[in-house]
């Protein structure tokens, strides 16, 4: 096998692994080799590398990006997640690791397949349709055994006996994990949480339980915390002999620090945000994603045998912002922090305000290159954490659910306040953005406090929850009903927490990013609010990513995107009597670039009106 990896005959190109982001690594049975993601083509697609060595070899899984990749515990397959379009739906393919056998085992047609994993010590690979549908795939034979049924359920691992499943059940903020046995279909309840593996003796439970405010990693037999603080266990990996567990811990305001029970220790990590731990199949060999302020994503591998060294990773570039952790409180006295993005000179600055997606989700110090060139730029930003934010708490999170979402409305204005009393922004030049659900928030300040930002950018977010609901695939809305309302029952709450019923009081020129195949936050999200903007005369640009999902895939897209939100921002941020901003090079980029040139209008910076859109030229 060793020699086959070394001297691919199926693999369709090489080059050296040094551009572009990778993560997701997956190891070779015996840590020898790295499977991983790498977007340095153009478009993430899967890498196969020697631990050690300096070559990389693509496996070519076709034109979709893929999501993530699982290497079998027999050696003899990769599994790929692919998004067809770049959109939410994935689907999963099994190729051999020297490129050959490829073809499609989940995720036909409209399913969407998620939370692939392979079982260890047996050549069967566990995952989920629709959040509907269980299922095991024989990667030899092809053969699809559905384990059980129900909404919201998923896949998280079958005993070695095939008599019992770990499921987890339920919507966003009320998932619990249960024990199922298969011949009845009783649940047994192991703990509120997520994540759940079975151990080598194929009874007992290791899971991230949720029952307390911060996670903690506990075992079922004989019942134990295996790790626990005041801090969140964000992950874990168990060898599948058991003798080691690596534990992620999420600590500092979003920092991590992985330690291996059992073995070394809390390890020193290359960079400050890791993400992603794997094991090799005999345990010898740990990888990760690493990243950090100026560092993109790379790929790690640790071993007591050898400590730790890069597979795929870039250096962190000279002169970046170190972002300082704030802390202050909200109007009602809770305590909030973020990440300050602070440019060279004295301030005040012109400030951006940038909120993070989830909102189950968390700003941390990671790879930021928006941020790191509106800091470049002169101009501060800060990425904090509201509530419903991860990382300080399962109490923390469930602070915005139904209608608290006004406090994580109103955390905006706080955020706003403690900026300026801190003499870090200038009053009259803050900016609001965000992504996703950031996006959301966004709109939602800019029509809640209009007096308060001088320009925003929405991202991806949600214009209308009436609309999201109708449109949005049906397990997303099903999973969401607990965090943001039933659209029935709570449709007057949803109706009044929706910018979109809000924009006779919208004041900042806005622009507005989407991706065109995007079924999480559904393209018309964006279109309605630039027709109404249209409609207004108010000012604002649009730009469009056909090929692209929820999130921009492609390197080239996500350069576009950069440039036009500085150009964007530095447009509307500049103090009076200021130069104007060094102008955007609008030229049709080259045909086959994947992704188009500027608008079917061209855009001036004194046109705000217009309607920039990102053609894809073929």
């Amino acid at each position: 096998m060793r020699e086959q990896l070394v001297r691919p005959v199926g693999w369709s190109s090489v080059r050296p692994p040094d551009t572009g982001r990778s993560w997701g690594p997956a190891l070779a049975p015996d840590g020898s080799h790295c499977a991983y993601i790498s977007d340095r083509g153009g478009r993430p697609q899967a890498w196969v590398q020697p631990v050690g060595g300096a070559r990389a070899f693509l496996v070519d899984t076709g034109e979709s990006p893929v999501a993530a990749v699982q290497w079998s515990s027999s050696g003899d397959w990769l599994a790929c997640q692919v998004a067809p379009g770049g959109a939410p739906r994935h689907e999963v393919w099994l190729v051999r690791p020297d490129g050959s056998g490829l073809r499609q085992v989940a995720g036909f047609g409209a399913d969407t397949a998620e939370n692939m994993r392979w079982l260890p010590w047996r050549p069967l690979l566990a995952l989920t349709e629709n959040l509907t549908t269980a299922i095991l795939v024989d990667p030899e034979t092809g053969s699809r055994t559905v384990v059980a049924t129900g909404g919201l359920v998923s896949l998280l691992d079958v005993s070695p006996d095939g008599k019992r499943a770990l499921l987890r059940i339920g919507p966003r903020g009320a998932r619990r994990i249960v024990e199922r046995e298969l011949a009845t279909a009783v649940d047994t309840l192991v703990c509120p949480g997520e994540l759940a593996v079975f151990g080598p003796d194929g009874t007992t439970v290791y899971a991230r339980t949720e029952d307390g405010d911060f996670p903690a990693l506990i075992r079922s037999s004989p019942p134990s915390v295996v790790a626990a603080g005041e801090a969140e266990v964000e992950g874990f990996t168990l060898t599948p002999d058991g003798t080691k567990v690596a534990v992620l811990w999420n600590v500092r305001g979003g920092e991590s620090e992985v330690e291996i029970l059992g073995g070394e220790g809390r390890l020193e990590l290359p960079g400050s945000v890791v993400t992603g731990l794997s094991w090799s199949f005999d345990g010898s060999v740990l990888a990760f994603t690493a990243e950090g302020p100026g560092q993109p994503p790379g790929v790690w591998v640790h071993s007591a045998s050898f400590g730790t060294q890069a597979v795929s990773a870039t250096p962190a570039a000279a002169g970046v912002v170190r972002p300082s952790l704030e802390t202050f409180t909200a109007h009602d006295e809770l305590t909030l922090t973020g990440w300050l993005y602070r440019p060279r000179g004295a301030g005040p600055h012109p400030t951006v305000i940038w909120l993070h997606g989830g909102p189950e989700a968390q700003q941390r110090p990671g790879h930021e290159p928006l941020l790191q060139a509106l800091a470049a730029q002169g101009i501060a930003v800060f990425a904090p954490n509201v509530r419903g934010s991860a990382g300080l708490g399962r109490g923390f999170v469930n602070a915005d659910n139904g209608p608290l979402r006004y406090g994580a409305i109103e955390d905006v204005r706080s955020c706003v306040r403690h900026l300026l009393d801190s003499g870090v922004a200038e009053e009259a030049l803050v900016g609001c953005m965000g992504r996703s659900y950031g996006g959301y928030l966004t709109l939602a300040a800019l029509t809640r406090f209009p007096d308060l930002f001088a320009v925003g950018v929405d991202v991806c977010g949600m214009s209308s929850f009436e609309t999201f609901y109708r449109h949005t695939e049906p397990w997303i809305a099903a999973a969401a009903v607990p965090k943001y309302g039933d659209p029935v029952s709570d449709a007057e709450l949803l109706a009044d927490l929706s910018p979109m019923n809000h924009l006779d009081r919208l004041r900042a020129p806005l622009m507005i990013v989407h991706g065109e195949n995007d079924t999480n936050v559904p393209v018309i999200e964006a279109e309605q609010l630039v027709a109404a903007l249209t409609e207004r005369g108010h000012p604002h640009r649009y730009l469009l990513f056909p090929g692209e999902g929820h999130e921009l895939l492609h390197r080239a897209n996500r350069a576009t995107y950069l440039r036009e939100t500085i150009d964007w921002l530095t447009s509307h941020l500049r103090p009076t009597g200021s130069p104007a901003p060094t102008p955007v090079d609008r030229r049709p980029h080259r045909r086959g670039d994947n992704v188009g040139s500027v608008s079917r209008r061209p855009v001036r910076p004194d046109d705000e009106n217009g309607c920039l859109t990102a053609d894809h030229v073929t």
